[in-house]
């Protein structure tokens, strides 16, 4: 009996065979039992197999009519198949093969192969992984539209088998991410909890300076200090800002669902802003009882509605609040007679640390961090927002949130 051929490029395609990182993997994903389940069909063959051929061994991802998961390599009619130089391989009868007559899959006494047609498994950078090919114990024959066919079933394999690196791949990427993301979230965490008393001890420096030393200090030396106070302001709304981002992921894994009143959320929303303006807020017409993650949705209104009363220039502020529930979801909508956002800045406003270039009524300009949790935590509820606005009239936020989201 002779030996299998070794393919000339043997080096290169075991690289590339184990780059696919699909040796012992599942032997029973649906796809490739599919197919040889078709295969054998095609060719009225009682046994078909997919199979990996490795440096010493040949395994077999999917099996129809035999029960093998893997064989000597030197043994295997796939490793022929392989090492032969057309990318088919076919043996009709064996035992009067002069070559392979004493082969001892041909000479077993139950179910000796009498009949062998492979197709090599052919990746796009030209390496013969394996085979899919069909067995038969008594001497057969194949058309050449049968071989066609299985060939066509080949290329359906590699690629399932590209699919899989691909697809691994992604998820490698996803998770790689997901700890550069967790690392950050540690590094915003530490860095914002660390810099707030520092902050708070400079604002009251600078009050204290102000108390203490008014008297001798000339205007621009108290310009200096309402600087330096109010730039300390702008610096811990801006991390306070970057905490509620980055705890966002914490507020949707950690919230309670929870059946609970809109205007009643709405009312302890209100109280926590402690508005000191001209303003009229009205509660939708029709109370609806919720049913979600109840600390998400207020951080939404937090930042929606602190929105509409910061970046407005009237002299009395409105607000607009109405919601309403579908099959589906929660739908509600904020409008105000704000300041409204430029046409051009509208696509980019859920960009974390964009900003349309507008200040609030302190002459404060935003951070670029508030709309960007706002739609994080949206999505994370299984919802969608969307902005519709004209500059110098008023803004309306459209969000909802997906009933039974959990």
């Amino acid at each position: 009996m002779i030996k299998p051929n070794i393919p000339h490029n043997e080096s290169a395609r075991l690289a590339a065979l184990r780059s696919y990182n699909i040796l012992n993997t599942d032997t029973n994903e649906i796809a490739f039992e599919q197919i040889t389940h078709l295969a054998s069909q095609i060719t009225g063959m009682p046994i078909s197999l997919i199979s990996i051929v490795d440096r010493e061994e040949v395994w077999f991802k999917s099996t129809k009519g035999m029960n093998i998961c893997s064989s000597d390599r030197n043994e295997s009619f796939c490793s022929y198949a392989v090492g032969h130089e057309n990318d088919t391989f076919v043996l009709e009868d064996i035992r009067n093969h002069k070559e392979l007559k004493h082969h001892p899959y041909a000479n077993m006494e139950k179910n000796s192969i009498q009949f062998y047609a492979g197709v090599c498994l052919i990746d796009s950078d030209g390496y013969k992984l394996g085979t899919l090919c069909v067995i038969d114990t008594k001497p057969n024959k194949i058309s050449e539209q049968q071989i066609e066919a299985l060939k066509i079933l080949s290329k359906q394999i590699i690629k399932l088998i590209e699919f899989h690196k691909a697809n691994q791949s992604l998820l490698n990427v996803q998770k790689e991410l997901e700890t550069k993301n967790e690392s950050l979230r540690s590094f915003a965490g530490v860095v914002s909890h660390d810099m707030k008393m520092p902050l708070a001890n400079i604002i009251v420096t600078a009050d204290i300076l102000r108390a203490k030393y008014g008297g001798e200090l000339d205007a621009q030396a108290k310009k200096y200090l309402d600087y330096l106070k109010n730039s300390s302001f702008t610096l811990s709304d801006y991390i306070t800002g970057l905490l509620n981002h980055y705890e966002s992921d914490s507020i949707k894994e950690g919230g309670v669902y929870e059946s609970f009143d809109l205007n009643h959320l709405l009312e302890e929303i209100i109280d926590l802003l402690n508005i000191k303006f001209d303003c009229e807020i009205h509660f939708p017409e029709n109370n609806i009882e919720l049913d979600c993650n109840r600390s998400a949705l207020e951080q939404i209104f937090l930042n929606l509605i602190g929105n509409s009363l910061k970046y407005n220039d009237k002299d009395k502020i409105i607000i607009n609040i109405d919601a309403k529930v579908t099959e589906k979801e929660y739908y509600f909508t904020i409008n105000d007679n704000g300041v409204g956002i430029p046409e051009d800045k509208i696509e980019d406003i859920f960009t974390l640390f964009t900003t349309v270039g507008n200040t609030d009524r302190n002459g404060n300009k935003g951070n670029g961090i508030g709309l960007s949790t706002v739609q994080k935590l949206v999505m994370s509820l299984g919802g969608t927002i969307k902005v519709e606005s004209i500059e110098n009239q008023g803004t309306s936020f459209i969000f909802t949130i997906a009933r039974n989201f959990k």
